[in-house]
């Protein structure tokens, strides 16, 4: 109903509402459907359990690695070995590949059930994220620190799996586990990500959180093709496309000097696009060579051909 809702808002954006109805899609099919019918079909079901909801990839999926979830994937017959394969392929060639061409918004706007959520659900709160420089270095430092956190942990595992030890460095491997899932796995995604859409905002858990987002965003940030060009001269300074962005951009900013937005936070939702009554911004996937990338740091602005 809340998807149904945001189409209606922005029913005369084709891109919105053909965005939307694919998020609708996929966390209808793949997330709730899928797997119940490859529940059934699975001969010896009951006797190994591992995800069948089709985001069996790492980090979003962070006990892919673990022991028992290998183990139970290669007890599971040719849908295990399947699956334990697709996970493999999506993290070192699907995913890079998809996002290459498309940014990270082929999964952040595209198929990712928290991102739809934050956008439906979180669509009234979507100004309140901060774009001041300061919420944008806070954001950097914890994004990419939870993202240090699931590679060690991570690590922690695969090195308890070869070698049998249950501790590195001092450090036990499960307590690692058991703490992430419990601090990021559950209370920061779930309930600081959604319960405090009204006062950071809508998108909280892909800000400031989300290794996922993490690794997308570095992966657009340096090779992908999409960007979204603006046209400084058609630029009113309404502020609309500032105001309606959900991850904290001061797409003004960018717009006022006709400088293309190469963020690795922005998720290419599009709204900022819908919001804009010059057409002064547009969703593009080109040539990478052919943008001007704008780096914003304590010293300045430096703009990198």
């Amino acid at each position: 109903s809340l998807g149904v809702k945001f189409i209606w808002k922005y029913r005369h954006n084709r891109y919105q509402v053909v965005r939307t109805s694919s998020v609708m899609f996929f966390q209808t099919a793949f997330a709730f459907l899928i797997p119940e019918v490859l529940e059934r079909l699975q001969p010896e079901s009951g006797t190994s359990w591992f995800d069948k909801d089709m985001k069996n990839m790492w980090p979003l999926d962070y006990d892919f690695f673990y022991k028992w979830h290998w183990e139970n994937m290669l007890d599971g017959g040719s849908l295990g070995m399947f699956m334990l394969i697709l996970g493999i392929a999506m993290i070192f060639v699907i995913s890079p590949t998809l996002t290459y061409f498309y940014g990270k918004r082929w999964y952040c706007s595209w198929v990712c059930g928290c991102g739809g959520l934050a956008e439906t659900a979180g669509d009234s709160f979507r100004h309140l994220s901060d774009k001041s420089l300061r919420a944008w270095k806070i954001e950097r430092w914890m994004i990419h620190s939870v993202l240090v956190f699931v590679v060690i942990m991570t690590a922690g595992v695969l090195y308890t799996n070869i070698s049998g030890n249950q501790s590195i460095f001092g450090f036990q491997t499960y307590s690692l586990q058991k703490w992430y899932g419990f601090l990021i796995g559950a209370a920061f995604s779930g309930v600081v990500g959604v319960g405090f859409y009204p006062i950071l905002g809508s998108r909280v858990w892909c800000r400031f959180g989300c290794p996922m987002a993490a690794v997308l965003g570095m992966q657009q940030r340096f090779f992908s093709r999409f960007r979204i060009t603006t046209n400084g001269d058609q630029c009113i300074s309404c502020g609309n496309c500032s105001t309606y962005c959900e991850m904290g951009i001061d797409v003004r900013w960018y717009a006022q000097r006709g400088q293309d937005i190469v963020r690795s936070s922005c998720v290419g939702c599009g709204v900022c696009s819908a919001v804009c009554p010059r057409g002064v911004l547009k969703l593009e996937n080109g040539p990478v060579d052919s943008r001007k990338i704008i780096d914003i740091d304590e010293f300045g602005v430096n703009i990198k051909p």
